[in-house]
C-alpha cells in the first residue's frame, strides 16, 4: 500500500511540475524551485517595500560599495511569480550603479525570465517598483550623508 501511495504522490508531483514548467517556462520554473538572492540584509543601504493590488508584498534590500550594488536580496509573501520576479530583480541590480538600476523595468525583468503568463506579468512590475523604491532610499541616505 505504501509503495502505491508513494508512486501516486510522485506521479502527481511530476504532473504538477510538468504543467507548471509548460505554463511558466523552464527559466521561471527552475528559479521557483531554487530562488536565488532570497533573504534580508540588516542595515541595508537601500530598502524598498511595495505591496501590489494582488496583495503580494516584495521587499528589496541593497548594499552598495563604490556606488555599485555589491549585495541584493529580496523577500516576498507572494506567489511563484513574485518569487521569480523578486529574485531576478535582485540579480539584475548586482554590480549596477544607481543610473543603471533606474533602467531596470518590469519589461526587462520579463525579458530576463523569458515572459510570464499575462495574469502574472504584474509581478515583474511590482519587483521593479520595489527595486526603485530601494534605490530611492539609498539616494536619500546618500544625499543626507554627503550634505551632513
Amino acid at each position: 500500500m505504501s509503495n502505491n501511495l508513494d508512486a501516486f504522490v510522485k506521479n502527481l508531483q511530476d504532473q504538477i511540475f510538468d504543467e507548471t514548467r509548460a505554463v511558466y517556462g523552464d527559466i521561471a520554473f527552475q528559479r521557483w524551485l531554487k530562488p536565488l538572492y532570497m533573504g534580508a540584509i540588516d542595515n541595508p543601504d537601500g530598502y524598498g517595500r511595495v505591496t501590489g493590488s494582488c496583495g503580494d508584498t516584495i521587499q528589496i534590500f541593497l548594499k552598495f560599495e563604490n556606488n555599485k550594488v555589491k549585495k541584493a536580496l529580496f523577500e516576498t509573501n507572494g506567489c511563484m511569480s513574485s518569487t521569480v520576479c523578486g529574485s531576478f530583480a535582485a540579480e539584475l541590480s548586482l554590480e549596477k550603479s544607481p543610473d543603471e538600476i533606474s533602467d531596470i523595468t518590469g519589461e526587462s525583468i520579463l525579458k530576463k525570465i523569458g515572459g510570464l503568463p499575462e495574469e502574472d506579468q504584474h509581478c515583474a512590475f511590482l519587483s521593479a517598483s520595489a527595486l526603485h523604491t530601494a534605490l530611492d532610499d539609498y539616494m536619500i541616505k546618500e544625499a543626507k550623508r554627503v550634505g551632513a
